[in-house]
């Protein structure tokens, strides 16, 4: 039976891991990506697997696990009770996450900054410089 403490435990001896905060609770975060956090309730956390993942998890551990609710669950989102998976359990599911976000994070470098050159704001965007339009008079 796992515990939050063993959660944040595992979620945190992942390579690169951090501890933030998202919305009023703890989210984990590696290459720039949030990968799981704990609810509001912290009997449960949240973890953000594929589709694929999700409904493997569901079919192996039903129990333990459940989507979330909505589009975010039809995505992949995943919550968890913590009381009622082991420790191997745990750590198998945070690694899918941590890997998923080292995936994610890898795509989106490989499109980053294509694209017109200028100045760019976040995520690589060109940004408009700011001021008065060129031909145009007051009268």
């Amino acid at each position: 039976m796992a515990s939050v403490d063993d959660f944040r435990r595992v979620a945190l001896a992942l390579e690169g891991a951090i501890e933030s905060a998202h919305m009023g609770h703890p989210d984990f975060r590696a290459h720039g990506r949030i990968f799981a956090t704990v609810q509001h309730d912290p009997q449960w956390g949240g973890l953000m697997l594929t589709p694929e993942q999700q409904r493997r998890l569901l079919r192996e551990y039903g129990d333990a696990f459940k989507p979330a609710t909505g589009a975010w669950g039809l995505a992949g989102a995943t919550l968890v009770h913590f009381a009622s998976i082991d420790e191997e359990i745990m750590g198998e599911a945070l690694t899918l996450c941590w890997q998923n976000a080292a995936a994610k994070a890898a795509s989106k470098g490989a499109t980053h900054n294509k694209g017109r050159t200028g100045r760019t704001g976040r995520a690589g965007r060109t940004v408009k410089k700011k001021g008065k339009k060129r031909g145009t008079r007051a009268c």
